[in-house]
């Protein structure tokens, strides 16, 4: 587990203190060692956190000749045999690392080795065997990231090299590029409560998506232009005898699971386990204790009681027979570390800080990788997106038949009901429907509308109508990138049908852009490493090609989860509804945090000021005070100003807030 980064298309010392000044920004990712591989034409830089091969596996490793060199971020979980295969082959190994492993890989298989890896992993590679056989030759590279976009990789071009690293904030440290803010990324920041991928809310600056590759020629002039490699919808159409009931499903389901627990165990240094009271991190908590006595297991309590499930996690832990451990999270605590965790946020995101401080305490207790329940919602039907989705896409076909104005008739009326006869939850879902209707044309898919934080015409009212219309009057790739991207993957989605087309489009938008995003950068701020053994590639593979009716049961959650781990698992466990973790944000947004948040609501940083009306900012606040709206709208809010204010304005955030502040923003 590393933090990368290099300069492509470039060379001299200039090029080298860009790379320098990426990899001081990246420590956190890798504080154990630090490497650089410099060829003409390239220099890449890596940040190591020792996992496996303590001691031999330090970056850059080159194959035996030296004419192939890779930096990696990631575990690659299939190492064991793929080294055997390639030895087999006449490969000849110095380490016991994984990393190792991808050099060989691709000297036998060339860009096809991606076929071959399972893991989680972003990496550059320098080929330099045909620069080795003409001297007039400078060779090429290649850069990867996983199927499901587990571990990021971000570019952009500046002079005509392609710089490249593992987080946007170093790419930023470089000084190569100009601190712009994406206009368009914010807009789709505020629908969604993350930024869409290809885009990031650095202009200029890309996210190479999840199973896609880059290949650069040295001698011609850098233009990326990524390729994918993977694609769920093709592979899963490809799985042979798909079972046909949920019993056999099952089956199948759980010996892949196990496999990848087991796999995904693998490491020199301790491993534990992300423990909740949910399905999800108890399956993967329970396979874990099969594998190995002893395993460690964390739970996050609160004293805020309705929203702590510790007492839950503490009784599963003991029938485990886990090493347990419970870190109570308080506002005093999150107050004092709040713009720190904030800072800690690659990316902005309403999600993120229960990863941060869990994280945290892992990594006290001397952790160093931990296994995560994250991916089991997406892939078996956990959240109410699935229930929601064929509703709202039998209205949408509706509002779409409609004339303009009969829809907006309809919306307005169900924004009046929303007003005056609803709890705020009750409100927020009126506000979605109403969407459908004033706005059936903005969003591709009826799943989207379901995902909404901000409404279109939320977002209307927070955004000047100059950058509205931006997306449907510019027909430059960069500017819509967000935009197409979604038209693509419901495009690419249709060979989907029920909820696999659901859960496609959950893992490549909300998980991808939220969930993942958020656990890698918090979980790399402690220099811990998280695992997804859900995320399997061969599990998702699997699951997506399997019917509703050998994985769906009305009044089930997650059928096909539970049937599949139902001897391990309390009934307790198995049968609970679903709940969200979270954070009780509603409490301390109220209580602790309302000074800190309150100030920053009302004191916009100079980037967004000039984007976001203020007035309209001040009401998402004074609608959450006055308990019409969710705690989500205005934290999302919040964070986005800090992000801005810190990484593209360049001014430190202060936790000091004086008493009069403190007064003059409780009594607003």
């Amino acid at each position: 587990m590393c933090g990368i980064c290099g300069v492509v298309g470039a060379n001299g010392a200039m090029a080298e203190r860009q790379v320098c000044r990426m990899m001081d920004a990246l420590i956190h990712r890798g504080p154990d060692d630090k490497g650089v591989l410099a060829r003409n034409g390239a220099i890449f830089g890596a940040r190591r956190l020792s996992i496996i091969d303590l001691s031999g596996g330090r970056q850059p490793i080159y194959n035996e000749t030296g004419a192939i060199g890779v930096v990696f971020n990631g575990e690659i979980y299939n190492f064991p045999q793929l080294r055997l295969t390639l030895e087999n082959r006449g490969h000849r190994f110095r380490t016991r690392s994984d990393t190792e492993v991808i050099v060989h890989a691709y000297e036998e298989w060339g860009e096809r080795c991606l076929e071959y890896l399972q893991g989680m992993f972003a990496f550059a590679l320098w080929d330099g065997r045909d620069a080795a056989a003409n001297a007039a030759t400078k060779g090429r590279v290649f850069l990867a990231r996983d199927p499901l976009g587990i571990k990021p990789l971000y570019y952009a071009m500046a002079g005509g090299a392609l710089f490249f690293a593992s987080e946007v904030r170093a790419l930023l440290a470089s000084e190569a590029f100009e601190r712009r803010l994406s206009r368009q990324a914010v807009e789709g920041y505020l629908l969604f409560g993350s930024v869409m991928e290809p885009a990031t809310l650095v202009e200029g600056v890309y996210s190479l998506p999840a199973g896609h590759s880059l290949a650069l020629e040295l001698d011609n002039p850098i233009s990326p232009k990524p390729v994918a490699y993977w694609e769920p919808s093709l592979r899963a159409s490809l799985v042979p005898q798909v079972p046909g009931t949920l019993a056999s499903a099952a089956r199948e389901v759980r010996a892949q699971m196990e496999i990848s627990v087991r796999e995904q165990l693998l490491a020199d240094v301790p491993v534990g386990v992300f423990l909740s009271g949910g399905l999800d991190s108890t399956a993967v908590a329970a396979l874990a204790a099969r594998e190995r006595r002893g395993v460690q297991t964390f739970t996050m309590s609160f004293r805020e009681g309705e929203l702590d499930e510790a007492a839950v996690a503490r009784n599963t832990a003991r029938q485990l027979g886990t090493d347990h451990h419970e870190l109570l999270l308080t506002a005093e605590e999150v107050q004092s570390r709040l713009f720190e965790a904030v800072g800690a946020l690659d990316q902005p995101s309403m999600d993120g800080l229960n990863t941060f401080f869990v994280s945290c305490g892992a990594r006290r207790a001397g952790l160093k990788v931990a296994l995560s329940g994250l991916g089991g919602d997406e892939l078996f039907g956990g959240y109410p997106s699935f229930r929601a989705t064929p509703y709202l896409a039998k209205l949408l076909a509706i509002a779409r038949r409609l004339p303009g104005r009969a829809r907006e008739t309809i919306s307005r009326m169900l924004l009046e009901i929303g007003r005056r006869g609803f709890n705020r939850k009750r409100s927020d879902q009126v506000h979605k429907l109403a969407a459908v209707f004033s706005h059936p044309e903005e969003l591709p898919h009826a799943h989207f509308f379901s995902r909404l934080l901000f409404t279109p015409r939320q977002t209307e009212r927070l955004l000047p109508p100059s950058i509205i219309a931006m997306h449907h009057a510019v027909e430059d790739a960069a500017t819509a990138s967000w935009r197409r991207s979604l038209e693509q993957l419901v495009e690419r989605g249709n060979l989907f049908r029920g909820s696999s087309l659901i859960s496609y489009l959950e893992l490549h938008t909300y998980t991808l852009n939220t969930l993942l995003r958020d656990t890698d950068s918090m979980s790399m701020h402690h220099s811990l490493e998280i695992r997804v053994p859900l995320l399997d590639r061969g599990l998702v593979e699997l699951i997506e090609a399997l019917p509703d009716k050998a994985k769906v049961r009305a009044h089930l959650p997650k059928a096909l989860l539970s049937e599949a781990v139902r001897d391990l698992l309390p009934a307790e466990i198995l049968y609970q509804p679903k709940r969200t973790f979270t954070l009780p944000w509603e409490h301390w947004l109220r209580g602790r945090l309302r000074a800190a948040v309150s100030c920053r609501m009302t004191n916009l940083t100079p980037s967004l000021a000039t984007i976001l009306d203020g007035q309209a900012v001040q009401s998402v606040w004074g609608r959450f005070l006055s308990k019409r709206t969710g705690w989500a709208r205005p934290w999302s809010l919040f964070v986005l100003n800090e992000w801005v204010r810190k990484h593209i304005d360049q001014a430190e955030s202060s936790t000091e807030f004086s008493e009069d502040s403190a007064a003059e923003a409780t009594a607003s």
